[in-house]
């Protein structure tokens, strides 16, 4: 029964992309379904629910990974170095050209450059297992950038999107810490310490991902869907481009510094998959939205992340069934 079990949470998981598509058009035309998630009044133990679910998210990549994964890092450190440079240099800009290409207004464009400085997501992982690639370096990719946007998804938010409200570095730092190191580390440590119980949660675990995705997803498109009918036209080619951008320059890069195939193939996923849970995450935060003069504004800072979520998973299915129908070949020979 296990085996059987274990199979259909592969399979429920693997479909991600149809989950989010259906929970998007689910969201949109009985809003109240999902709004519910992402209001503020919707707490916890006195914390936000999307935080909460982002952090079981974060928690869930941690029982996945082992201190030996670190380690790996070592035998790869060029490749990894490469994903995780291209990931905060390649989507950064692009949010930022992008923003000042569409002259979109305040809130959008900041929270285009948000999203954009974010980490790969977790759903990459899954992408690049169905596409063929190399899924232990996507999975280091993932955990590096992650890991390194705790300091530089701040920065780089206040950087860029200081052309259009003074960041508080500060305050993004400190949920940076709270949402996804403190997440990481707890489900590190408990595999560590507890092996034999975390073997029986983790299978439930992508699955469990997946249904928070949707959830944020539904719940910021569900709260917000006057606003993205009144920026759609723009905003929906502007957070199209970015990740198709991310996609094709991040396997442009890895080409350009002579990677195998599958090595192409994950460079290309990561840096195109954004973790736009925390992106909507952190843009609903209170003192986030404090910064806005214009509260409208503010209102607009998550919804780039929601389409973010919604192109980045489809686009990264379609990529994913074309790579799995041409298997990447080998790395030539050395000599």
């Amino acid at each position: 029964m296990v085996r059987p079990l274990h199979r259909l949470l592969h399979i429920a998981t693997n479909a991600f992309a149809l989950w989010v598509v259906l929970g998007t058009a689910w969201a949109w035309f009985f809003p109240g379904h999902f709004a519910w998630f992402v209001s503020p009044d919707s707490k916890l133990f006195g914390v936000k629910l999307i935080h909460l679910g982002l952090g079981l998210i974060m928690f869930g990549m941690g029982i996945t990974l082992t201190f030996d994964d670190f380690k790996a890092v070592l035998k790869v450190p060029g490749s990894v170095a490469a994903g995780v440079a291209a990931q905060f240099a390649i989507m950064p800009l692009l949010g930022f050209g992008l923003a000042a290409a569409f002259a979109l207004p305040p809130g959008l464009a900041v929270g285009l450059v948000l999203v954009s400085c974010c980490p790969g997501g977790t759903a990459s992982n899954v992408v690049t297992y169905l596409a063929r690639a190399n899924l232990p370096l996507s999975v280091l990719m993932t955990l590096c950038s992650t890991l390194g946007a705790v300091a530089l998804t701040p920065l780089l938010t206040g950087w860029l999107g200081g052309k259009y409200v003074d960041i508080d570095r500060w305050n993004l730092f400190l949920n940076m810490i709270a949402v996804v190191l403190v997440p990481v580390l707890a489900g590190l440590f408990l595999n560590r310490l507890l092996p034999g119980a975390v073997r029986h949660v983790t299978p439930w675990s992508p699955l469990l991902s997946v249904l928070i995705i949707v959830l944020i997803v539904g719940g910021i498109i569900g709260a917000a869907k006057e606003k993205i009918v009144e920026h759609a036209g723009t905003l929906l080619v502007a957070v199209l481009l970015l990740h198709a951008g991310g996609f094709a320059l991040g396997y442009a890069v890895a080409k350009l510094l002579r990677f195998p195939p599958d090595f192409r193939r994950t460079l290309s996923i990561e840096v195109g998959m954004q973790n736009s849970g925390l992106g909507s995450s952190l843009a609903k935060t209170d003192p986030f939205k404090a910064q806005f003069a214009d509260a409208a504004q503010a209102a607009l800072a998550p919804v780039p992340s929601a389409i973010s979520a919604l192109y980045h998973c489809v686009l990264g299915s379609f990529l994913a069934a074309y790579w799995r129908r041409r298997p990447a070949a080998p790395p030539p020979a050395e000599k």
